[in-house]
């Protein structure tokens, strides 16, 4: 592969893990704006507007693709795994939108990523692959540095246990959207696995809202902040990430896509102002540095 590919790559998998970076601050932004209503916008106005509005551009980019045609076709099955992979896209919205609510949002994405240890964990007992003594070594660190980032010490009797607990929640259902999507109707475009995810995960997201949207509707959501959150959680990354690993591969794109964390802990201090201090932004760099640490080691392996 040539270094423009890798390069081009790598500068796909970064815009991508950046916009999903910004994404929980506009969140908490939408949370302090208020609607029509005169009330404050809920976790099931955003969720539901990302899903309508990400869903509708998604529509017409495969309707446009379709008149090509050497365009791959879903099968039953692959439709089926996609829309069942897609419930657990909408969990993990529903639990690290409701954890932001909670929790500072430089911590909720601290805990998001404890993807890294559950994805080992999950390969275990799945795969039943015994982890090398470095992926060992690297869930050490990641551990030491979530709990140097969300100030455990400090914060012990500060944070809210139910932000805490949907966060560690989200973490597990985004790596289950991981470790399953790699592995289903890898053969379709990426715009069409993420259309047949979104439906899947909008199956759940109707049920959140119908269960917690107990005052009238803000349908200006859409405009206000729906588009913010669609482009820069449903559109933009999950595209760019998927055309730009297969330039990088896994190990790199897994490296580059971390940019997720220092993005989303900056943008937090720069528009909502959240607090974060030196020994929170070294946890951050020693889960950077397991991420690193753990995706070497299978370059090593690989060649």
């Amino acid at each position: 592969m040539s270094n423009n590919n890798i390069l081009k790559g790598v500068i796909l998998v970064g815009l991508g893990a950046t916009s999903y970076g910004m994404l929980a601050t506009f969140v908490k932004l939408a949370y302090h704006d208020t609607g029509i209503t005169g009330l404050p916008f809920t976790p099931a106005e955003v969720i539901s507007s990302q899903f309508a509005i990400g869903i509708a551009v998604l529509l017409l980019i495969n309707a446009f693709k379709k008149k090509k045609a050497d365009a791959p076709k879903a099968s039953r099955k692959d439709i089926w795994q996609l829309l069942l992979t897609g419930t657990s896209t909408g969990l993990t919205s529903i639990f690290y939108y409701m954890a932001v609510k909670y929790i500072p949002v430089s911590i909720g994405i601290v805990l998001l990523m404890q993807t890294v240890w559950m994805g080992v964990l999950l390969e275990m007992i799945l795969d039943k692959k015994r982890p090398s003594a470095m992926k060992i070594v690297a869930v050490l660190v990641v551990l030491a540095g979530t709990a140097l980032a969300t100030n455990l010490i400090a914060n012990a009797d500060s944070l809210d246990w139910r932000g805490v607990v949907l966060g560690l929640l989200a973490a597990a259902s985004f790596t289950t959207t991981m470790f399953t999507s790699n592995r289903i109707a890898i053969g379709l475009s990426s715009s069409l696995r993420s259309l047949y995810m979104l439906l899947g995960g909008a199956f759940v997201i109707v049920f959140f809202v119908l269960a917690t949207q107990h005052t009238p509707y803000n349908y200006d959501i859409f405009y206000k902040w729906g588009v913010f959150v669609a482009v820069f959680g449903t559109i933009i990354p999950p595209m760019l990430l998927n055309s730009g690993f297969p330039k990088t591969g896994i190990g790199l794109g897994s490296i580059v896509s971390a940019l997720e964390l220092p993005v989303s802990v900056t943008m937090a201090w720069l528009l909502l102002h959240e607090k974060v201090s030196g020994l929170q932004w070294f946890g951050i760099v020693l889960i950077l540095f397991a991420i690193v640490m753990m995706n070497v080691n299978f370059g090593k392996r690989g060649r």
